[in-house]
C-alpha cells in the first residue's frame, strides 16, 4: 500500500495511510487526505483559506477518480462549501450518469446531499484580496465589487503574469493511493488562481488533464498553470504512455517535454508539477520548478518521506 501526494499533502498523508491500514479503499484514502488539506487555513490554494476570485468569492474545483472502473466525479466553481473532495465523491457515487457539475448546479447538489454550508473565505484571504485591489486601484476605495474596467485590468494583470508567486497562481493538492487489493484512486482539489476571473476553471476538475487513473497502468495528478495541462491532456498522457510500455519515469519525462508543444501566452509562468504511480506501486514526481518536493508513504513506514521532484524543465528560461 502506498500514498503519494504533492508537498502540501503532508498535512493529510497520515490520515490517508491510516484509512488504508484500517482496510479502507484507495478512494477512502485520497478523500481523507484531501479533506485535511481543505481544512488547513494556512494553505491558500485549497478549501478554507483559499484565495478568492476578483469579486472576492472563493470558487473551488475538484475531481476524484477510481482506477478499476474509471468512475469519476468533479465540480467546478463551487461556492459555499469547503470539502469539495467529498462533494465530488458524491457526484461519482450518487449521480453516476454525470461526471462534472459546475457553479450553482454543483452547490445545489451539495445542498441536496446534506453537506453543510461553510464560508471558505477567511479574514486573512479577504485581506489579501483587499490589498490586491487597493494596489490596482492606486489608493482608491478597494472594498466594493470591481467595476468592469477593474475586471479588465485584473484579467490582463493575471494574463501578463503579474502574480509571480507560484503558490498563488498554481496551488493545488494531489493525492494518489494504492490499497491492499491493488486498487488505485486519484484526487485533486483547489481554489484555483488567486484573484482569478470569475468562473475560470483550470485542470483540477477535468479528467484527463489534471487527474487520471487506471488500475491496469497507473495514475497521474497535476498542479500548476492548469491551462497548460488542459492543452496537452497531461495526466492522461502519462498513463497512456505507461499503457504503451514506457516505464514510469520515462512516461513522466516525455509527457512533461510535450508541454513545450503547447506554449502559453507570453508572460504567463510555466509552472507545472505532477505526481504519478504505476500499477506496481512505483512512484515518481516531476516539476518545472526547481527544488519542488512531494511526499509519499508506504504502509511499512512509520512516517512519510519528503522527496525532491525530478526537475525536468528549466522554467527560468521563459523569464528574463
Amino acid at each position: 500500500m502506498i500514498v503519494v501526494a504533492s508537498e502540501n499533502g503532508r498535512v493529510g498523508i497520515g490520515a490517508a495511510m491510516d484509512a488504508l491500514r484500517r482496510g479502507g479503499s484507495a478512494l477512502d484514502a485520497v478523500e481523507a487526505g484531501c479533506r485535511l488539506v481543505e481544512a488547513n487555513r494556512d494553505d491558500h490554494s485549497v478549501g478554507i483559506g483559499g484565495y478568492p476570485n476578483i469579486d472576492g468569492v472563493v470558487e473551488l474545483d475538484a475531481s476524484i477518480m477510481e482506477g478499476g472502473t474509471r468512475r469519476s466525479g468533479a465540480v467546478a466553481a463551487l461556492q459555499g462549501y469547503v470539502h469539495a473532495i467529498s462533494v465530488v465523491r458524491a457526484v461519482m457515487e450518487r449521480l453516476p450518469e454525470h461526471v462534472l457539475l459546475v457553479g450553482e448546479g454543483a452547490a445545489r447538489f451539495a445542498r441536496e446531499q446534506g453537506f453543510g454550508r461553510e464560508e471558505p473565505l477567511t479574514d486573512e484571504a479577504r485581506g489579501a484580496w483587499i490589498r490586491h485591489k487597493a494596489a490596482l486601484a492606486g489608493g482608491g476605495d478597494p472594498r466594493g465589487l470591481p467595476s468592469h474596467e477593474e475586471v479588465t485590468r485584473l484579467a490582463e494583470q493575471v494574463r501578463q503574469g503579474a502574480l509571480r508567486e507560484p503558490d498563488k497562481i498554481s496551488g493545488t493538492v494531489n493525492f494518489i493511493a494504492q490499497d491492499g487489493q491493488g486498487r488505485i484512486a486519484s484526487a485533486v482539489t483547489t481554489s484555483g488562481w488567486a484573484f482569478k476571473y470569475p468562473g475560470r476553471v483550470g485542470d483540477s476538475p477535468l479528467i484527463g488533464a489534471g487527474n487520471y487513473c487506471d488500475d491496469r497502468f497507473g495514475a497521474c495528478a497535476c498542479t500548476g498553470v492548469g491551462e497548460w495541462s488542459i492543452r496537452t491532456g497531461l495526466a492522461r498522457q502519462v498513463v497512456l504512455r505507461m499503457e504503451l510500455g514506457l516505464e514510469l519515469d520515462h512516461a513522466c519525462s516525455v509527457s512533461m517535454a510535450d508541454l513545450e508543444s503547447a506554449p502559453l501566452p507570453q508572460g504567463l509562468r510555466r509552472h507545472m508539477s505532477l505526481v504519478a504511480l504505476d500499477a506496481r506501486g512505483n512512484r515518481w514526481s516531476a516539476s518545472t520548478i526547481p527544488d519542488r518536493r512531494y511526499v509519499w508513504q508506504r504502509d511499512d513506514m512509520a512516517e512519510h518521506e519528503n522527496s525532491p521532484c525530478d526537475f525536468y524543465l528549466d522554467a527560468s528560461r521563459w523569464w528574463p
